[in-house]
């Protein structure tokens, strides 16, 4: 079984009102993509600050910017027109927890995807933000920051399924500094609290896509979460139908390699794991 569980029904940016995707014959789009590429397991995860109720946990102004829709609207048009799976990207945000937890925990999820864009008010992948320009930052203190952030969000308990796990390569040596040497020292500032959770890493095949070129995680961070026991999320991180299992076979590839067999699979924010076949 084949999945894509980071799936966003429509792009980013301005044009991409709920209106106009969240409607069946965009669903059909993605559903005809989803059978052509053998993917069995379909969800969306849209980005939660997209809705209004996510200002009651940060107000950020891209989050200002964007927060427009209705979230239980979401909910229910994917659970009453949709045979997809209910799920939601939302970022960690340190300090903001209890709120996050109080928004999620009202509404009927499949899964959580968590992630990481942001450490404070300054962004590691949307350049009108981008922490990379502040003075001051060293590529060391940004991938740190980075990882010991992410071992908060896998052990908060927020999320069930650790989205793109390394988002700090995005740009790439060229666009952005990478620390220099062995990144292991990074990846170890995370796995405690990832070992302890237990929580399902995305393997996203989104950084082909991106400046980075890579499949998220990195073999090495990938190798240490699964010998701490983590099991493997399959996802694409799509914004559009023909993203969807975009450099899958990449993905298996590594699987193969790596002695993955199973991928978690989620209902009603049970997991539970399937063969991949």
């Amino acid at each position: 079984m084949l999945t894509d569980y980071h799936v966003h029904l429509r792009p980013d940016g301005p044009g991409s009102e709920a209106e106009k995707f969240f409607v069946p014959a965009n669903i059909e789009r993605y559903r005809e993509a989803a059978s052509e590429r053998g993917i069995a397991e379909l969800g969306a995860a849209e980005h939660i600050y997209r809705f209004t109720a996510a200002l009651d946990v940060w107000q950020h102004p891209l989050w200002r910017t964007y927060a427009r829709d209705d979230i239980d609207a979401y909910v229910g048009f994917l659970r009453e027109d949709t045979d997809l799976k209910v799920g939601i990207e939302a970022d960690f945000i340190p300090g903001r927890e209890d709120r996050m937890a109080t928004l999620l925990e009202a509404r009927d999820w499949d899964y959580v995807v968590g992630s990481i864009h942001f450490l404070g008010d300054e962004a590691l992948d949307m350049e009108q933000y981008d922490i990379w320009d502040v003075r001051g930052h060293a590529p060391d203190e940004i991938w740190r920051r980075y990882f010991e952030t992410l071992g908060e969000a896998a052990r908060s308990g927020l999320f069930d399924i650790l989205a793109h796990p390394d988002l700090v390569k995005i740009w790439g040596p060229r666009r952005r500094p990478v620390p220099e040497g062995d990144l292991r020292r990074f990846y170890e500032l995370a796995m405690d609290g990832i070992a302890e959770s237990k929580i399902a890493i995305e393997v996203s095949t989104a950084g082909l896509r991106k400046p980075v070129g890579e499949l998220y995680p990195s073999t090495a961070f990938l190798e240490m979460c699964l010998e701490a026991g983590c099991p493997v999320a399959l996802s694409s991180d799509a914004h559009a139908p023909e993203h969807l299992g975009f450099g899958y076979d990449q993905a298996l590839e590594e699987f193969e390699r790596l002695g993955v067999t199973e991928l978690a699979v989620f209902t009603g924010r049970e997991r539970r794991l399937e063969s991949i076949g």
